[in-house]
């Protein structure tokens, strides 16, 4: 739920509030039920709320405690709030509201910032603590909400979108080498603390970050991922029943945690139609979301995959409703989605989830979605052929994953960007930590842990809640992930990938689900590009703007302009889209007036608090 932001100065000036306001209407579409501001000098906070637990004005923020000095924002659900309240009243603390929001800030003052080691959930918060002039910030293991900063000698400013701190103005627009460096090799991906631009960074996972009234800066990683087998073997069978213990009760955390209806974004995938199954015996009038699009002219890839979705649907009495998208709305909405990315991304699936979360948001507040389970149980195609591959671990991983070598990067953009291959470096680093016993181990971990954060999980979260629509991933509960990276990755890839939820699926749902070949969300238009889309991305890449830019050498852009069905990354993406999405990006975001960028969205109610 909801969008925050805020600033903090270090130079004795107060706040620019009109900063602030900026920040804030940027992030509005996150939050449509209310807006608060909070001051104290040097320090502003802003957020826009999307109520979903304690809907009444007690759980409005900023939320400021008188009692204990301190003030929240916060964006996200911390799914065990019940237990930690209880536990909190036991110890003394007394409660103004029925939200998780004041659970986090009567657990900031009760454990200081070992506070966040006993979230269940999904947040990114920032806590200004009066009592000795210090912003306290966080954000989850997995990174699924997001926090963006600036900083200088001066002021650090924070928000949910990297659009809105653009908007508060003062930003280094400049690309960074090295980030573009990372996107162009890992579909899109970033790691924190870089972004795309020079001026912007992100908070990473799992991690802490506390800034006093110099500017002084402490950073801590809270959680690793330990990815060996236990020192007690388990059999398959204890794996297994483990496995469906865990998932369910991290359903059951995910659906609790809400006043308001949940619904499930229904692929026709195994991970959520198993969703569906494990919810539909307590819920009642359960509501599911499919979307597919036409298919790309006679005989061309299907579309949808409406066939198991139905199926899922009538199996279990959900209250389903379906969307079909023609080709012109696909095309004429790109650029509305493209300006809700708070970072570039390139999977084809981006403008689905802007088009559906626009029309899932009318029926539910929230949704749980089967995000992450391929990562977290191995069910990609390339780690099969990776395990078997020979070499080095940055050898079988880049082989198979990499969208492009770092000799054809070298070609594609201008000298000015050429640089050593940082993202081999990276990559490398990474699979090397300790804590991993297998080379699948170490990828699968690197996964969960970094590319995770900045693919799928940041498109579900940036579309969702372009809407008001908050976006659950239950396959990302901390429990179950730990539990699947100890578990040994022969039993994972078992079948195709993904066999323990296969196997706990057995006798729920379908076997035609189970069994189906791994599907995508298919947007044929933006992977086989021809006619208007052929002719708009054209447009994008010879447009003056981008020559200005200078980004990308002329021959390698006509090379690809002049046969867009040669150029394939290694997991069937379109390699001229990669580059059209990050031009039409940096026109639309940092190029444009930041004002062009809020101009469409649902309705806005504008409260504010004192």
């Amino acid at each position: 739920m909801c969008g925050i932001c805020g600033e903090l100065r270090f130079d004795g000036s107060t706040v620019d509030m009109s900063a602030i306001e900026r920040m804030s209407d940027r992030i509005a579409r996150r939050g449509p039920d209310h807006a608060g501001i909070f001051s104290d000098g040097a320090l502003a906070l802003g957020h826009r709320r999307l109520a979903i637990i304690d809907l009444s004005a007690d759980g409005d923020q900023p939320m400021i405690d008188e009692e204990l000095k301190l003030v929240l924002v916060f964006n996200g659900t911390i799914y065990n709030y019940k237990e930690l309240r209880a536990e909190l009243i036991a110890m003394g603390y007394r409660f103004f509201s029925e939200s998780d929001s004041e659970v986090i800030l009567k657990a900031y003052h009760a454990w200081g910032a070992q506070c966040v080691q006993r979230f269940f959930g999904m947040f990114a918060f920032a806590v200004w603590d009066q009592r000795d002039a210090r912003l306290f910030m966080a954000r989850d293991r997995f990174g699924i909400k997001p926090l963006y900063y600036t900083m200088d000698g001066s002021r650090l400013r924070f928000a949910s979108s990297l659009q809105a701190l653009l908007a508060a103005g003062g930003v280094d627009t400049g690309i960074d080498p090295v980030a573009l460096h990372h996107h162009f090799t890992l579909h899109a991906v970033v790691p924190a603390p870089r972004t795309i631009l020079k001026g912007v960074r992100k908070l990473g996972p799992a991690t802490t970050m506390t800034i006093n009234g110099s500017g002084h800066i402490e950073e801590a990683i809270y959680w690793k991922l330990d990815a060996t087998r236990p020192a007690q073997a388990l059999s398959e069978a204890q794996w297994l029943a483990a496995t469906r213990e865990v998932l369910v009760r991290a359903v059951e955390r995910h659906r609790l945690a809400a006043d308001v209806p949940v619904g499930v974004l229904l692929s026709g995938g195994l991970d959520s139609s198993l969703l569906v199954g494990l919810l539909a015996d307590h819920v009642d009038d359960l509501q599911t979301f499919s979307m597919g699009f036409e298919t790309l002219g006679e005989g061309g890839e299907k579309a949808d995959e409406f066939e198991f979705s139905d199926q899922v649907a009538e199996q279990f009495g959900t209250r389903h409703h379906k969307y079909l998208i023609p080709y012109d709305e696909v095309l004429r909405r790109l650029p509305e989605a493209v300006l809700q990315m708070s970072e570039p991304m390139v999977s084809q699936d981006v403008i689905a989830f802007y088009l559906l979360g626009e029309r899932v948001s009318k029926q539910v507040k929230v949704v749980l979605s089967g995000q992450g389970a391929d990562e977290v149980f191995g069910g990609y195609f390339w780690y099969p052929r990776m395990d078997a591959a020979k070499g080095s671990a940055l050898a079988r991983f880049s082989a198979h994953y990499f969208d492009r070598d770092h000799d054809e990067y070298l070609e594609m953009v201008t000298p000015a960007y050429h640089l050593p291959d940082v993202t081999a470096a990276l990559v490398a680093k990474a699979l090397a930590q300790p804590q991993a016993d297998t080379f699948i181990d170490q990828v699968l971990r690197f996964d969960a842990t970094t590319l995770v954060v900045d693919d799928p999980v940041k498109r579900v979260d940036n579309m969702a809640m372009a809407w008001g629509l908050e976006a659950r991933v239950p396959f990302l509960d901390h429990e179950l992930v730990e539990l699947a990276a100890r578990m040994p990755p022969e039993l994972k890839l078992r079948q195709g990938g993904k066999f323990p939820l296969k196997a706990i699926s057995r006798g729920l749902i379908s076997d035609a689900v189970i069994d189906r070949p791994k599907g995508y969300f298919p947007v044929p238009v933006l992977k086989h590009v021809s006619g208007e889309f052929l002719a708009f991305m054209r447009g994008i890449l010879n447009s003056d703007a981008c020559i200005r830019r200078g980004l990308y050498q002329r021959a390698y852009v006509e090379k690809l302009l002049a046969a867009p069905e040669a150029w394939f990354t290694r997991i069937q993406g379109s390699k001229l889209w990669h580059l059209a999405l990050l031009e039409l990006w940096l026109q639309l975001n940092v190029d444009e007036p930041y004002g062009s960028a809020s101009s469409t969205g649902p309705s806005q109610a504008r409260t504010e608090t004192p």
